[in-house]
């Protein structure tokens, strides 16, 4: 049964073994930065490899010549020869070895560096169905592997190949015959060799796909564990996460089942060359057709020789697994962004405002700009023109597509059908850097980064001086609370801001939306969630933040939806009221029964 699983390992098809070949040739091409060092690593691996092949030559000088004739001068003199043998070759390894490591490292912090640029470039429809958690590992644990590759491996193996040429030269230049004997096991070493490659290949592709799944749920787990402990979900959430445990321990046990099978078989044929050099040798000793100190050297150079087939047996675990992490991660470097500038693309100017949306539908397939009737459309021939300065409320139940028209906006999707323009221009001509250097965001939870408060409220513009930041604040109502912490404006808060109040993070990247200056500017249910005294500070941050830019709110407080110039409802991805908070009411349809139901005497709450 065991074997049969192996036989369906080895049954590869014949376009994942392209791929592997085609990372590998891209993982050396890494490598091509550093061909001085490179090459010196090859000079120190031969000086290595010179110095294993000649080492028994001077143990068997020693026996024939030496110890034969009980030469104490000789046998002095050769192994001090002996001595200085190995410590140069000790001392070319350990040079190589560190040579390596520092450029593995280099190379891999290049290859992070283009994961996380390509991350960057990625459009949210890539993030939609991609697991976080899968990202982190292929950020993480897949790079680590070719750590291991880069690090040592390489060296293992351009030293374990090097010495394999060594010793085949120097035991064919010492007794030819014996070297045949020796040699007699290479076929048999070279099918196992073969037969094993193949079997690991596809065994620790699914580990590397098995761990990414772990590391999604892991990642989805910590971020959900609140909300997991609240419905009392854990016991659920541990036995899900306990199979996709097992399916990657199944997955590593089966490739280490696989691996940890080739030293025993390849000591086993070491072990049968060993036999014949000893037996052959021996009757020749007998025969008077060579000596005990040559058939000691051979048993040495037999013993010598196995030990690069199992260092290559090693580096074959190592490379199988870093050509199944290199695939993913290739894959995620080659993915193209759906999202790109035009060739021809314009660089928007200072822009006045006006926003307007012309037949606009949508939907969240996969193919940009395009549809089938299999894949429901969530915005459909939406039409209305903002503009400049005007604040337009949006409103709508849950599912409406509140969110997904404002993310049109900005270019975070590209339409369906239809056009949307900035100033008469389609945002798909325009640089999307000019575009999004004009606008500004704030979301119902605002993401901070881990940092100081300064470096939050900066991230809306760079080169923003510390005298601008605090302006910034404090137009936002956001200095008061500042001052009183602990370091002021240079507090450290933790990840996604959570050493703050939902209040605070709200003020501070009202802040962060004011020292940008943004033309354009979205809110997203940002005052909900909030006690009233908060609510207040927020309101009046949000009235100067609003002031003369072209404005989408989202599921805002009563007042700034009474306040808007044109109130959209939605339903089902189509705009069925438009006009005034006074117009809609008067017109006594959808709004008027949101209004009636929702807002009267409380806070405008509709879902996003």
């Amino acid at each position: 049964m065991w074997h049969g699983g192996l036989q369906r390992m080895a049954e590869l098809p014949q376009e994942r073994a392209g791929e592997g070949r085609k990372a590998a040739r891209r993982m050396l091409a890494y490598l091509a930065p550093y061909r001085r060092e490179l090459l010196l690593v090859l000079g120190l691996t031969l000086v290595a490899a010179v110095a294993t092949a000649a080492a028994p030559v001077l143990i068997g000088r020693a026996i024939d010549e030496a110890i034969a004739n009980r030469d104490a001068a000789w046998l002095t003199q050769l192994m001090l020869w002996l001595l200085l043998v190995y410590l140069v070759g000790a001392a070319a390894g350990r040079t190589q070895f560190r040579l390596m490591g520092a450029i593995g490292q280099r190379t891999l912090a290049r290859m992070r560096g283009e994961i996380f640029d390509s991350l960057q470039r990625l459009s949210l429809r890539f993030f939609d169905r991609q697991p976080a958690g899968d990202l982190m590992s292929r950020l993480t644990n897949d790079t680590d592997v070719l750590n291991q590759l880069f690090g040592q491996g390489l060296v293992q193996v351009l030293g374990s190949l090097f010495g394999l040429v060594g010793l085949l030269i120097a035991m064919v230049a010492l007794d030819w015959h014996l070297a045949l004997v020796s040699f007699a096991v290479m076929p048999l070493i070279l099918l196992t060799t073969n037969l094993f490659a193949r079997m690991s290949r596809r065994a620790f592709r699914r580990t590397r796909e098995s761990l990414g799944d772990v590391s999604a749920e892991i990642q989805e787990e910590i971020a959900g564990v609140k909300v997991a402990q609240a419905f009392s979900r854990t016991a659920v959430n541990q036995q899900r996460f306990a199979r996709r445990n097992a399916a990657n321990r199944d997955a590593n046990v089966t490739a280490t089942a696989i691996t940890s099978a080739f030293n025993p078989a390849v000591e086993v044929l070491a072990s049968l060359a060993t036999v014949l050099v000893v037996a052959y040798g021996g009757w020749l000793v007998l025969q008077g057709l060579s000596t005990v100190g040559v058939v000691v050297a051979f048993i040495t150079y037999v013993q010598l020789f196995f030990r690069p087939i199992q260092a290559l047996a090693s580096f074959y675990t190592t490379a199988q697994a870093s050509l199944a992490a290199s695939e993913r991660i290739f894959a995620l470097i080659d993915t193209p962004p759906d999202l790109v500038d035009p060739p021809d693309a314009l660089t928007l100017p200072r822009i006045a405002g006006e926003v307007r949306f012309d037949a606009v539908s949508f939907h969240y397939g996969q193919r940009v700009g395009q549809h089938d009737d299999a894949t429901p459309l969530v915005l459909h021939d939406v039409a209305f023109v903002a503009r400049p300065g005007q604040t337009i409320a949006i409103v709508g139940p849950t599912g409406a597509g509140k969110t997904t028209l404002v993310n049109l906006i900005g270019r975070f999707y590209d339409v369906t059908a239809g056009a949307v323009a900035i100033d008469g221009v389609d945002v798909r001509e325009v640089r999307l850097a000019s575009l999004r250097s004009q606008m500004g965001v704030v979301l119902q939870e605002s993401f901070l980064f881990a940092g100081t408060i300064a470096e939050n409220i900066r991230y809306g513009r760079l080169d923003a001086s510390d005298a601008e930041v605090e302006q910034a604040a404090r137009a936002a109502n956001a200095h008061e609370f500042i001052e009183r912490l602990a370091d002021g404006y240079q507090t450290r808060i933790g990840e996604r801001g959570n050493t703050l109040s939902q209040g605070q993070r709200q003020l501070v990247a009202i802040a962060r939306a004011l020292l940008a200056d943004p033309r354009i500017l979205i809110l997203d249910e940002a005052t909900s969630s909030v006690d009233t005294r908060t609510e207040a500070l927020i309101q009046a941050a949000l009235r100067r933040l609003l002031a003369g830019r072209t404005s989408f709110v989202i599921a805002h407080r009563l007042s700034t939806v009474r306040d808007a110039d044109l109130v959209l409802v939605l339903e089902a991805g189509r705009v069925v009221e438009r006009g005034t908070h006074a117009e809609l009411l008067a017109l006594d349809g959808m709004y008027a029964e949101l209004y009636q139901r929702q807002f009267r005497d409380a806070p405008l709450v509709a879902h996003g």
